[in-house]
């Protein structure tokens, strides 16, 4: 992988330097694969979050290209006009081919008895964000973990257009909070069974959304509402102005007037800047969340001193359906955002703006790795995307290796000696002459004891780098806000194992019961964590008979009585009852099913 992506990922088709590469791909969790429909857009056109080759150079039909787009950008009305949507777009997706999915592969990971491992139903333990927070031996405090992998440092490491190989991504989850595997969805913690995100950061939410969207809401943790229409507000942020460095307000750009589909509102705890630290030491401020938003726009802004053209046509799609932020208040912090992009279920709608990557990577950025890294960009040394790196023919910025420490480090004291405010008519609203010195000096003196840029605020730091030997010590964070059991219900997945009996033989026009045992490590499974135990009758044919709810007599045991009006429509011959169990706390269901002959 790392000799191969510097081809297929490093240059453009017209180079014709490649004709077919076998890639792999893993989701980020079972959050990620809830609602597919950005995954069209996001796998085939150059419209992609993902900013670069094959995806910018690739030119897509144009009914392709508006279809992925338009799900994309939540531009439809119901679930079935979605679903029609998808269908087209997949047909369409054969014949573009820019990729050309082959296998639905299962993934393994061996390890050793005395090590607790939590990991994704979907996609494994490398793609669980809360699968570092559980790791640990069993019976045993501390120590040291052993860990391989099928690669690391694949690409260079940087959170606006940097490395998103799995392999590298599981290491970057450690160091940093969790998310629901939503761009902007960092800050909540995405379950491993479900793909439903829960509060990790945020002390509340409330989602508001357009009358008639088909949107459903799972959990209690948040509150949900509909409106005939979600008004955006005349000064929420609904873009940038790079030469001015200022946000440009709704009522500025839409003097008639804005709305949107959604609206999200999380209300942070009123100790979170005191309680939440960055690796180096520094508190959490507001200073970073504004600055990733601003990081975000000013890419793309060809009078930005940042500005990327690969960047460029990700952002311009996504701002077709952003509608805007608006910090509400900063004490306690509160954060409002609005947009026409939406997914069907609520929880996934919910947007903390936790200062992770703005494109969708995993990492944190603090905003003086931004500042800096934004300085040695502006000065032509450094480049976010591979793709701006290779025209400039520059170096591709990295906060944990190469010839980028260097550079980093020098605009760092750059920086320090000029007490240097990114984006200051906006963000000096936000950060002081005093904070910033104290933000340089502690990042300066990680810099000085661990060798690399990259901190976080997650339950381990990257202690040690090494590039070449492609390994890496992280550490325990022993400052992290929260205790170590905090995620301990999600250890291991309640699967629920079913049992079948009932007669072998069924006379038509009478009666027949059956019963269902239910259970979770050969202990009744919790009627209160099941949403409900269905049954399907086939006949001799295979054709259905009837489909039914099945009866709870107890905790773990239901039945499914199949009156004489139903038997009666079973013809002579073998037929089989199917039942089919769907828990709550796990995406899984549990089938079972026992043959029986009806006879007249």
């Amino acid at each position: 992988a790392s000799e191969a992506f510097t081809v297929w990922l490093g240059t453009s088709g017209a180079d014709g330097q490649w004709h077919l590469y076998t890639a792999g791909y893993n989701p980020s969790g079972l959050g990620s694969l809830r609602d597919e429909s950005t995954n069209i857009q996001q796998s085939y056109l150059n419209t992609s979050i993902q900013a670069g080759e094959p995806y910018i150079s690739n030119v897509s039909d144009p009914e392709f290209q508006k279809l992925g787009d338009d799900l994309a950008q939540g531009n439809y009305a119901s679930k079935e006009e979605r679903l029609e949507m998808m269908a087209r777009a997949l047909e369409l997706s054969l014949e573009d081919s820019l990729f050309v999915w082959v296998i639905d592969q299962q993934v393994y990971a061996p390890y050793n008895d005395n090590v607790q491992v939590t990991y994704d139903l979907a996609t494994g333990p490398e793609s669980t964000n809360v699968g570092p927070y559980n790791l640990r031996f069993k019976d045993q405090e501390g120590g040291t973990m052993k860990i391989g992998t099928n690669d690391l440092f694949t690409q260079p490491w940087n959170s606006v257009a940097g490395s998103n190989w799995v392999w590298d991504a599981a290491v970057m989850r450690a160091t940093t909070m969790g998310t629901s595997n939503i761009t902007n969805g960092a800050g909540l913690m995405a379950d491993p069974y479900t793909g439903l995100p829960y509060p990790q950061r945020i002390e509340s939410a409330e989602l508001t959304y357009q009358e008639g969207l088909p949107i459903t809401q799972n959990l209690d943790w948040l509150t949900v509402s509909t409106a005939p229409q979600v008004d955006v507000p005349e000064d929420a942020w609904v873009d940038w102005d790079a030469t001015e460095q200022r946000f440009i307000t709704a009522g500025e750009k839409f003097p008639e007037g804005l709305t949107a589909k959604v609206k999200s509102v999380v209300i942070y705890p009123t100790d979170l800047f005191e309680t939440v630290k960055w690796h180096d030491g520094s508190p959490v401020s507001v200073g970073d969340f504004v600055m990733s938003m601003i990081q975000f726009f000013d890419v793309a802004k060809p009078e930005s001193s940042i500005y990327d053209a690969s960047l460029a046509l990700s952002v311009d799609a996504q701002l077709e359906s952003f509608k805007g932020y608006r910090i509400t208040s900063t004490d306690p912090l509160t954060i409002e955002a609005y947009n026409d992009t939406y997914y069907s279920d609520a929880e996934l709608n919910i947007l903390p703006l936790w200062p992770q990557s703005p494109f969708g990577l995993t990492g944190e950025n603090s905003w003086p790795v931004l500042a800096i890294s934004n300085l040695a960009e502006a000065a032509g040394e450094l480049a976010y995307t591979q793709d701006k790196a290779d025209n400039a023919e520059i170096e591709n910025t990295s906060w944990v290796g190469g010839p980028s420490l260097e550079i980093l480090a020098g605009h760092l004291d750059q920086a320090a000696g000029e007490s240097y405010i990114p984006y200051e008519p906006t963000l000096g609203q936000y950060i002081t002459k005093e904070e910033a010195d104290a933000r340089y000096a502690n990042f300066k003196q990680w810099y000085e004891d661990h060798g690399h840029f990259w901190v976080g605020t997650g339950p381990y730091y990257l202690d040690q780098v090494f590039t070449t030997e492609k390994s890496l010590v992280l550490k325990n964070n022993e400052e992290f806000v929260d205790l170590a059991d905090r995620w301990a219900e999600f250890s291991e997945p309640k699967l629920a194992s079913a049992q079948l009996d009932g007669p072998a033989q069924v006379k038509a026009g009478e009666e027949a019961v059956f019963d269902a045992l239910v259970s979770f490590n050969d202990q009744p499974y919790a009627a209160a964590d099941i949403k409900e135990v269905k049954y399907i009758l086939y006949d001799t044919t295979g054709a259905v008979v009837a489909v039914g709810e099945a009866n709870m007599l107890a905790e773990g045991q239901y039945q499914v009585a199949l009156d004489s009006e139903i038997t009666s429509k079973l013809p002579n011959g073998s037929a089989r009852l199917e039942v089919i169990v769907v828990p709550i706390p796990v995406a899984i269901p549990a089938f079972t099913s026992l043959d029986f002959v009806a006879i007249p």
